[in-house]
């Protein structure tokens, strides 16, 4: 088939997933297998049709519309997921590379490519894979006929039928307090209703319902019922209305014959609902493709937000997907399994098509996009951690940071072991200031071969070691892979590396090695920042950072002048304040856009004033004004933060002014974080605490780093994605 096209406001999504609704689909494919007297017998709405166009227009023209109609191909499926490929212009929800659940009999089908709108799509939070996303439209149905019920806490529901759906709304009522007893015919259904939250299983045929009801209900009867069956039969219509007690409810979902006997329907006062599909919304082309939501107000629950409703139960494991699908199948052999699905007797119940195709194009689609972070910035150390306290810490690089920021605060919490600088004066005078063991001026005498006498452990045989690395930037990288090679537990300044290819390289480092890692962005351990999260986590939506960091202009004669040792002003120094956005505003960066304030050319040609835009997962923003020109009376760093309600501000970290309820409020500081940095690294080490700043969170802060200056480069903005 030809690739469609979004319809306006809407985008085109490359499948990944689809589910198949076995009941429906098994009879539409029932259907279209039928001679044109069997179609009429099932459809007599469709006979009534035909004999009025044959009334207005004869009996050739409506016999050639009736052939038109039979030979037009129907597509099969409704419930999809997968990766957005195109967005039309009006869509402003979403962009290229969101992953969506799809839904719509019109639009929603077992296909490669899908053209969708913006009402019928919903995005798929972190936590949820494609494949349960899948379940998304479906799981809105059964979520819809549950709210059609209004269960209240301690009802007893009859759920009659316990297909797809029946077994989806059985754990949904299950949510929300009732007590469910499934129904079903078939006795190989019984786990299924179990592990969805059923008390209570009835097989048709093999029980009473009317003795397993009494023995259930006291006598009573159930308080609603929920009828989930696809038949021609009234059966399950009269079996339920005998089930419920008087005044119950009535909610009908699946197709099935509905003859309500006057005398028990009048006689018990019951309440008959039908359950439209999806929700509100459903079928009214304004709403699904012509983009008019309905007002929250007045719709509280319309057919996308139970999308979303559904989604995020998915997101917090509420939802147990995993035990209602039998098959998961490639999209290839989807005819074998529709023949399978059609054979008496067929026991699967939630079928998966997997687009085999898509998933590899997608995959190679985010491995070329400029930035791909491949981890989550919340997830732990991957490593062991500690195996005992560390007694033991080494030194690379002792310039006068080092000395002033570092190793005063570690003094006397750990023993010093070698200290390594590039020249001998140096290295011997600190080692005689801070009372370490030995000074040597070439790391290898402390990251040798792992067996070598200057790499092991440290003083007590098998007690692990730490090292500190303080160099210039361009030798982070090769120390901190040479340092956990060996095992060892390593604090390097910031930037960790000066390139992705290094950073990957650490990456399989770290992961097969038993030491840990962090970089030293002390900002998240300042005092004044400490305060200002504990002022944000009770401030609850999106928020708006701002720092703007007035550097002062570079010294063409400074080491950070020489690109190749310190990668730039970017990576050396504005990777600090990107890192603090990630600390502050605890999301995942998704998108930046970056440019120089200044030409990088002439004596400086790299990047020295950059501006930032740093859009996070939660709708929050970042930006950064990193400027060299500026008046030297002017703070050097400050930092406003705009959330529901309040204010903040940090002038150099000094001072924290925090508005809210109309109300001031002043907190004066006098530390950047140093101090506090090393004491928790310390901590760790000693192993009184857990590691301060996972790798996993620095990691991420290093790739933002990277996709601003790449943003920078390429002059448009760049993505970053899992």
């Amino acid at each position: 088939m030809p690739r469609p096209v979004p319809p306006p406001g809407g985008v085109l999504v490359r499948t990944t997933h689809s589910v198949i609704s076995i009941g429906t689909e098994k009879m539409k494919v029932e259907q279209a297998q039928m001679n044109l007297l069997q179609k009429a017998r099932a459809r007599p709405d469709q006979v009534r049709k035909v004999i009025d166009t044959a009334r207005n227009l004869g009996w050739k023209a409506a016999l050639e519309k009736v052939r038109n109609r039979l030979e037009t191909p129907s597509p099969l499926g409704y419930s999809a997921a997968g990766v957005v490929m195109e967005v039309d212009p009006l869509n402003t929800r979403f962009r290229l590379g969101d992953r969506v659940a799809c839904a719509g009999a019109e639009c929603a089908f077992h296909a490669e490519f899908l053209a969708l709108p913006d009402l019928l799509l919903a995005p798929v939070p972190a936590g949820v894979e494609n494949w349960q996303a899948a379940y998304t439209t479906l799981c809105a149905i059964a979520l819809q006929a549950v709210r059609q019920t209004e269960p209240q806490l301690g009802d007893r529901v009859l759920v009659m039928g316990q297909g797809l759906v029946g077994l989806l709304a059985t754990t949904f009522l299950r949510a929300a307090g009732a007590r469910v007893m499934a129904v079903d015919l078939m006795p190989s259904r019984r786990p299924f209703c179990h592990a969805m939250g059923a008390e209570k299983v009835v097989i048709l045929g093999e029980q009473s319902l009317g003795d397993e009801v009494r023995a259930w209900t006291d006598g009573y009867g159930v308080d609603a019922a929920v009828i989930c069956t696809a038949t021609q039969s009234n059966a399950p219509i009269e079996q339920a209305a005998e089930a419920v007690r008087d005044r119950a409810r009535f909610v009908i979902v699946g197709n099935t014959r509905a003859e309500l006997a006057w005398r028990i329907f009048y006689e018990k006062e019951l309440e008959v609902r039908y359950s439209r599909s999806y929700g509100p919304g459903r079928y009214d082309p304004s709403y699904e493709w012509g983009g008019a939501d309905y007002p929250i107000g007045y719709v509280r629950w319309t057919e996308q937000r139970n999308f979303q409703a559904c989604l995020e139960l998915m997101a917090k494991g509420q939802i147990n997907l995993a035990a209602i699908t039998t098959r998961r199948a490639p999209f290839k052999d989807a005819l074998s399994v529709y023949q399978d699905l059609m054979q008496e007797g067929a026991k699967d119940v939630g079928v998966v098509l997997e687009y085999e195709n898509a998933e590899r194009e997608t995959r190679n689609a985010e491995l070329s996009r400029p930035t791909a972070l491949r981890c989550n910035p919340e997830a732990g150390s991957q490593n062991p951690g500690l195996s005992g306290p560390v007694r033991r810490l080494d030194v690379i690089g002792a310039g006068n940071f080092a000395r002033t920021m570092l190793l005063p605060h570690l003094k006397g919490r750990l023993q010093f072991g070698v200290v390594v600088n590039q020249t001998a004066l140096s290295a011997h005078h600190v080692k005689t200031k801070f009372s370490f063991e030995r000074a040597a001026t070439d790391a290898a005498e402390i990251l040798g071969a792992p067996n070598s006498a200057s790499a092991r452990a440290g003083p007590e045989t098998g007690a692990p070691s730490a090292v500190l690395i303080a160099t210039r930037h361009h030798l982070h990288g090769p120390l901190v892979k040479q340092a956990l090679a060996a095992n060892r537990h390593v604090f390097v300044e910031k930037p960790l590396c000066l390139s992705r290819q290094e950073l990957e390289e650490i990456d399989e480092i770290y992961a097969k090695g038993q030491g840990t890692l962090m970089v030293g962005f002390n900002r998240r351990f300042a005092p004044a920042s400490r305060e200002l999260k504990r002022i944000l986590a009770s401030t609850p939506g999106p928020k708006t950072a701002s720092f703007r960091v007035m550097c002062g202009l570079l010294d063409p004669q400074h080491w950070y002048a020489n690109y190749a040792e310190s990668g730039g002003r970017v990576l050396g120094e504005a990777c600090h304040f990107l890192d603090y956005f990630c600390f502050l505003l605890d999301a995942r960066p998704v998108r930046v856009l970056a440019q120089t304030t200044w030409p990088a050319t002439g004596r400086l040609p790299f990047p020295d004033s950059v501006t930032a835009q740093i859009e996070f997962s939660d709708g929050s923003c970042g930006q950064l004004v990193y400027s060299a020109e500026g008046d030297a009376g002017f703070p050097k760093e400050l930092l406003s933060v705009y959330g529901a309600g309040m204010v903040a501000e940090i002038t150099n970290f000094q001072e924290l002014v925090v508005h809210r309820g109309r109300k001031k409020r002043s907190f004066s500081y006098s530390s950047k974080g140093h101090a506090e940095e090393m004491a928790a690294w310390a901590d760790f080490l000693r192993g009184q605490t857990e590691h301060p700043l996972a790798y996993e969170k620095s990691r991420v802060s290093m790739l933002l780093t990277f996709a601003v200056l790449e943003s920078i480069q390429k002059t448009n903005a760049v993505e970053l994605s899992l």
